[in-house]
């Protein structure tokens, strides 16, 4: 028998540090925060749809980067031509002034290098080849130089300038230096970052936007002088999100750029070249950005996400005609053949699914039109590239190679197994591949059940434009029966506000149950995720914001959780804990509030299985349960479903609630509540100790009892270990021996109660087939009771103390209190939590 804090606490640091040598973030030498973010909204991303448009020098033609490969458009045509198809994805193409060449980016799997096409011979140079991330490379207009951002030497978004000669990259500096600003920030690191770069016609200066003393949002437009780089001019104030990518006109008179300006969808504006008041050019509930002028002045390119994908158009600036710009002729550098490929279940039926498709190359192929998406994290001991799929309904038509090598994967979440079919190198493709996906068998005793991401947000400023009947058929390709879209803002935008509705509880739903809450936005004490919003959505979502009227702690999360009780909503918190957080010890910055509100009775579910580190997370979730507070296991991805590059898609991280009565949202309430349910990312699980089940309780005598314990285990991955905790420690670990896919074990343990007992299943390290830091599942705990003793743990107590403790500090320290009555409600809170921690430390039952 093997105590889990041995397990938890050591080798959990040893795990961890094994695993992120084996699961990296997706282009690591990028050092900034919230990588998640910028990884979307700034980072090229691998598209069906078109993005970066370019025009040619005479007008006619535009390029641009689609499905990783640069095309070559006329205007008034619908033929593309393929420009590059070579080892790599490749993006953000600029023409040259004389027309003979393009810039672009080639991400290669490992970083992101400016390469030069020379369009006659279809030769491609690479200009830079550093290692770094070098993005966005703008021509100067007379051709001799390029400005670009590069992370190299710094981890940060650095503006740079080259001179460009025979083909060579010359000269290489920053044009603005690596520099920390004195203003506090929010989601953005304390060093500033110069982005969107491109030149003024005379090549004189170059407009970008940058951050520097700003405190929200990516920062204001300025420009600098290219000969005198400390003049640095604020032309426009406004709070920014990545992809203002502002461009003066050809006559240098005013400028467009993409804006959000306090709505909630990107759209186009122009403003006076020095500075002025915008006038919107564009308009709708969709995004509008990336806009280009063209030579002669009269029209914009640009990216609009209207139809949910990318797509292009071309914008008269003069009166306001908007053309889109099809490409339904692809004119591919090799030869192609067009295959179906079929997901299928054990009739022959087709099956909605996750599909990946991956040539020789490690390069991923998608339909047409698909919404492609990626893992945010690569493997790099097997995989060139970060993991893509796209969600089919089953029947997909997929141009490839002719011949392989290609490996088609399906999956379609935790309950079925996922079906790879390969075909070698010299393999002519069939016409058709068919998958057939074969659903776990599960003990008869155990389920059914009802399957559920409670974190989700269906648009969250990403490259697509999703809707809620494209969420319900993500969530039905991931088998998911019930989605939480966690309505919550970005910057000053809340995409989804117009969707929020109170639940129809007693509604029966035959399809994807589609729920609106709301994930309450305080960084400084923890976001939490608000369920059952019966009458109506918090507004503002968060405190805490400094340099705001929002800058006061208050109302801290208990109060939220007052409102939401009132209105028969559950609380939870989401995305709880990283490792690094709580050990080898706690992080002096560390002052979620978790402790304070489960003291006061206020959390009714428990993100375990989450964006965060699921072993981490648990082990404060177990001290919790040892000071004998009753919290249901919870799980959510955190899915930004409208974005390309995503930890995960939905459905990643589930809980599973058992379906008692009709499929409505009270009783999926209920069950969550109750906590008869279990959390995962890859196993399924099933526990019955005396035949009661995760959410019930067991009572015993005040001796040491036996109990009857039955379990099975079903996983997609090969699992490490599956074990039954007793408050916390392995009571009984199962012992695989070939097969670690499956399990199905009885037996008898012996407890002297009180405490919970809970069966989990857990790797050391992360699997490719899981996009999640590593595979972790548990069940809500089964209690045990006993008569005259309740379940007080010394040193979770003392754990909690500890932490309440930098609460406390940093609550009295805080200035931005509106009353002092603000100040006196929060401290009266914290008093009570220490209260509950000091009656377990003096008061022990265990440890």
């Amino acid at each position: 028998m093997i105590g889990f804090r041995k397990i938890g606490l050591a080798g959990l640091l040893i795990a961890t540090g094994t695993l992120l040598g084996q699961r990296i973030p997706v282009l690591p030498q990028i050092q900034l925060p919230h990588d998640y973010y910028f990884r979307e909204l700034y980072l090229p991303q691998l598209m069906s749809g078109p993005s970066a448009p370019s025009w040619s020098p005479d007008g006619r033609q535009l390029v641009y980067a689609m499905g990783g490969s640069l095309w070559r458009q006329e205007i008034g045509s619908q033929t593309a031509y393929q420009l590059t198809d070579g080892e790599g994805y490749d993006y953000q193409p600029d023409w040259s002034p004389d027309g003979k060449e393009i810039l672009f980016v080639r991400y290669t799997g490992k970083a992101v290098e400016v390469m030069l096409l020379e369009l006659a011979t279809g030769e491609v140079t690479p200009l830079t080849e550093n290692g770094a991330a070098n993005l966005e490379p703008k021509w100067s207009p007379d051709g001799q130089a390029i400005a670009f951002v590069s992370t190299l030497g710094t981890g940060h978004f650095v503006l740079h300038k080259a001179a460009v000669s025979s083909g060579q990259l010359q000269g290489a500096t920053p044009l603005v230096p690596d520099r920390i600003s004195a203003i506090k920030r929010y989601y953005y690191s304390e060093y500033d970052h110069a982005i969107n770069p491109s030149w003024s016609p005379d090549g004189r200066s170059i407009l970008f936007v940058s951050n520097r003393e700003v405190a929200h949002g990516t920062g204001n437009i300025v420009s600098v002088a290219v000969d005198n780089p400390e003049e640095f001019t604020v032309l426009h104030k406004e709070e920014t999100a990545w992809k203002t990518t502002p461009e003066l006109s050809p006559d240098g008179s005013r400028m467009v750029y993409s804006s959000y300006q306090g709505r909630n969808w990107q759209q186009l504006y122009i403003l006076p070249a020095a500075g002025g008041y915008p006038v919107q050019l564009t308009y709708g509930d969709y995004d509008n950005t990336a806009p280009r002028w063209s030579p002669d002045g009269k029209n914009i390119a640009y990216i609009s996400n209207r139809t949910g994908n990318t797509t292009l158009w071309v914008l008269d600036s003069y009166f306001g005609k908007d053309s889109e710009v099809v490409a339904s002729d692809l004119r591919y550098l090799q030869p192609r053949k067009e295959v179906v490929i079929r997901t299928v279940d054990g009739s022959g039926k087709p099956i909605a699914s996750r599909v990946s498709v991956t040539d020789g190359r490690g390069k991923f192929h998608a339909p047409r039109n698909a919404w492609i998406q990626g893992d945010d994290s690569t493997y790099p001991d097997s995989q060139t590239y970060e993991t893509h799929y796209f969600h089919s309904t089953g029947m997909a038509r997929v141009s490839l190679p002719i011949r392989g090598p290609i490996l088609v994967t399906a999956q379609k979440g935790p309950d079925f197994r996922i079906a790879k079919q390969p075909f070698a190198a010299a393999e002519v493709l069939p016409d058709t591949i068919t998958l057939g996906l074969e659903p776990w068998e599960i003990p008869s005793s155990f389920g059914p059940w009802w399957s559920g991401d409670l974190h989700v947000h269906m648009n969250y400023t990403g490259s697509y434009r999703n809707t809620p009947e494209i969420l319900k058929g993500q969530a039905r390709a991931e088998n998911v029966d019930f989605v939480y879209n966690l309505i919550v803002n970005k910057e000053q935008r809340i995409p989804d506000i117009d969707l929020y509705a109170p639940p129809d509880g007693s509604k029966t739903e035959q399809d994807v149950m589609l729920l609106q809450g709301q994930e309450y936005h305080s960084s400084f004490w923890g976001h939490l995720g608000l369920l059952n919003l019966t009458e109506h959505y918090l507004m503002p979502d968060y405190v805490g914001y400094p340099y705001t009227a929002l800058e006061s702690i208050y109302p801290h999360n208990s109060k939220v959780a007052e409102v939401v009780h009132r209105q028969k909503g559950l609380v939870g918190y989401v995305h709880p804990f990283y490792d690094f957080q709580l050990f080898p010890k706690q992080s002096e910055t560390l002052i979620n509030a978790l402790p304070v509100d489960a003291a006061l009775g206020n959390v009714d579910y428990y993100e375990v299985v989450g964006f965060a580190h699921h072993k981490a997370s648990a082990e404060v979730w177990h001290m919790l349960l040892n000071c004998g507070i009753r919290i249901p296991v919870g799980a959510g991805t955190d899915a930004m479903a409208n974005y390309a590059s995503l930890r995960g898609p939905v459905g990643l991280n589930r809980v599973y609630v058992e379906a008692r009565g009709d499929f409505t949202s009270d009783n999926v309430i209920g069950q969550i509540r109750s906590g008869r349910s279990f959390a995962t990312n890859g196993a399924l699980l099933g526990l019955k100790v005396n035949g009661a089940g995760p959410g019930e309780t067991i009572e015993i005598g005040d001796k040491e009892t036996t109990l009857d314990i039955r379990a099975f285990m079903r996983s997609s991955v090969p699992v490490d270990h599956l074990e039954v905790l007793w408050n916390g420690s392995a009571i009984k670990e199962y012992t695989f021996k070939k097969d670690r896919t499956t399990a199905d074990f009885d037996g008898k343990i012996k407890v002297d109660g009180p405490g919970w007992l809970l069966l989990r299943a857990w790797n050391d390290e992360a699997h490719p087939d899981l996009p999640d830091y590593h595979p972790y599942a548990t069940t809500s705990p089964i209690y045990v009771t006993a008569p005259g003793r309740q379940l007080r743990s010394r040193s979770a107590a003392a754990f909690f103390l500890e932490w309440i403790g930098r609460i406390e500090k940093a609550a009295q320290a805080h200035q931005g209190y509106r009353t002092p009555a603000e100040k006196r409600q929060l401290l009266d809170d914290l008093a009570t939590a220490r209260k509950f921690y000091e009656n377990c430390l003096n008061n022990p039952t265990i440890d």
